[in-house]
């Protein structure tokens, strides 16, 4: 019953880009507020960015400037543009709609950011 799928992780140095993708039902998508969420080992969970259906964003402090997120509504499709990366990037990246629904959580993408 998964219903968001995340791809785009990888291995890049401190500095670089990714572009994370986070593919949605329709039934999920519609009409519905995304986030983007990473955890990193042995941390909790975190928020990192939303995007309403109309396309207004919210950003966790610590990527302001850094990471863009976007959706595409005709392909039931958001995105999280990372630039500049940081080793303390380094994590799991989920989305999820935002509130967050425990049922809607995916296995997440690997980011991992090296010095």
């Amino acid at each position: 019953q998964v219903q968001l799928v995340e791809s785009g992780g990888g291995l890049v140095q401190a500095g670089g880009s990714l572009r994370l993708s986070c593919a949605a039902s329709r039934y999920t998508f519609s009409s519905r507020t995304m986030g983007w969420f990473r955890q990193a080992p042995g941390k909790e969970r975190e928020f990192v960015a939303a995007i309403t259906w109309s396309g207004s964003t919210d950003y966790a402090d610590s990527v302001k400037g850094r990471f863009t997120i976007s959706r595409d509504n005709s392909k039931n499709t958001v995105y999280l543009q990372m630039n500049r990366l940081k080793p303390e990037d380094t994590a799991v990246y989920y989305c999820n709609v935002h509130p967050s629904l425990s049922a809607y959580w995916g296995q997440g993408t690997q980011v991992t950011v090296s010095s």
